[in-house]
């Protein structure tokens, strides 16, 4: 073997170039059209494709627009319930991102193994449901203090409202038979499911009596496997079902529809009490209103206002007779279709 020796310039050369005068190495950049490195979780991959994020979104935002109806008409007052996010979290950073106190109910999940979601209602709104159901019309007084039994007896009817909408969104994908446990105001109680399991978040967002607030939805993955380990199975058999099939489902569907009931009532206008007056009231008293036995009186259909009536008697039970159809606007404003006699 030869016993030469390496001149600098050829062990600067080896090394890289370093500092002996070399040319330094221009350093390798990144074509343009190469794949982006992305860092992959193994313990909590991504589960919610963009197509399934789309059907979500779609599926609450049903919700969201029911639930207000609902709402407005158990409130007594306008209300705007929207879609704020539908996200996928481990439990312990939906923990985290929970308020203290909180004001969480426990969704029981059947056949789910134990498994169980929450509904957390942020401060405001909760505050603004117990002062609506007890009869306040003001802004709410928000207390930071956990709910006290009365109070959370008021906010479960909601939830119970939201876990029976939940079933019926999910009811084409994924079977599930909810019902509202547990509250609780203490966030690192929640046991729902272990802490690093994947869960969904849907955040409803509420404005209403000049607060803003939100409904957080939390359930767990595994019990809507189904409707995420799907291969567009569901679309396909939409899409072969023959016209006889589809002429029977419309008509089911109608004669459903039809026989749904809905809640009517009529309204007085708005009148004036004296608060000697009021404290006098008492069984068996009768209240002067000051309106004419002509006055036209509002119907509202699921708490909206649709119509415009004229109260009367018909045999031996009081009736009403509709006027005019009337809509709501934005603004609250009663709005009539039209001017002619129905």
């Amino acid at each position: 073997m030869s016993s030469e020796t390496l001149s600098q310039n050829e062990i600067d050369l080896l090394l890289g170039g370093g500092g002996g005068g070399g040319a330094a190495k221009p350093k390798p950049t990144a074509r343009r059209g190469d794949p982006e490195v992305q860092v992959y979780d193994f313990r909590r991959p991504h589960r919610v494709s963009k197509e399934r994020l789309r059907a979500l979104e779609a599926m609450y935002g049903r919700m969201a627009k029911s639930l207000e109806g609902w709402l407005i008409g158990r409130l007594r007052g306008q209300l705007e319930l929207t879609l704020q996010s539908v996200e996928q979290f481990s439990f312990g950073e939906f923990v985290l991102s929970l308020p203290s106190p909180c004001a969480s109910f426990v969704v029981d999940i059947r056949d789910s193994g134990g498994q169980q979601g929450v509904i957390d209602f942020g401060s405001e709104f909760a505050y603004l449901v117990v002062d609506r159901l007890f009869g306040g019309s003001g802004t709410p007084t928000v207390l930071d203090r956990p709910l006290s039994t009365i109070e959370r007896n008021a906010v479960r009817v909601v939830a119970e409202r939201i876990s029976t909408q939940l079933m019926e969104i999910w009811q084409d994908h994924v079977q599930l038979e909810l019902s509202i446990g547990a509250f609780e105001s203490v966030p690192e109680i929640l046991q729902v499911v272990n802490r690093e399991d994947p869960v969904l978040v849907a955040n409803l967002e509420v404005a209403a009596g000049g607060i803003s607030s939100l409904v957080s939805i939390c359930m767990p993955f595994s019990v809507l496997e189904k409707f995420f380990a799907g291969t567009g199975k569901r679309s396909v058999k939409i899409a072969n079902v023959s016209d006889r099939e589809r002429t029977q489902t419309r008509t089911l569907t109608e004669r459903l529809l039809r026989s749904t009931r809905v809640p009517v009532s009529v309204r007085l206008p708005e009148f004036m009490l004296p608060m000697r007056d009021l404290a006098a009231l008492q069984a068996g008293g009768i209240l002067a209103t000051g309106i004419a036995a002509d006055t036209e009186v509002e119907v509202l259909v699921s708490g909206q206002r649709r119509f415009r009536a004229q109260q009367g008697r018909l045999g031996s039970k009081l009736g009403i007779r509709i006027i005019e159809s009337i809509a709501e606007s934005p603004e609250g404003e009663a709005t009539p279709f039209n001017d002619q006699e129905k």
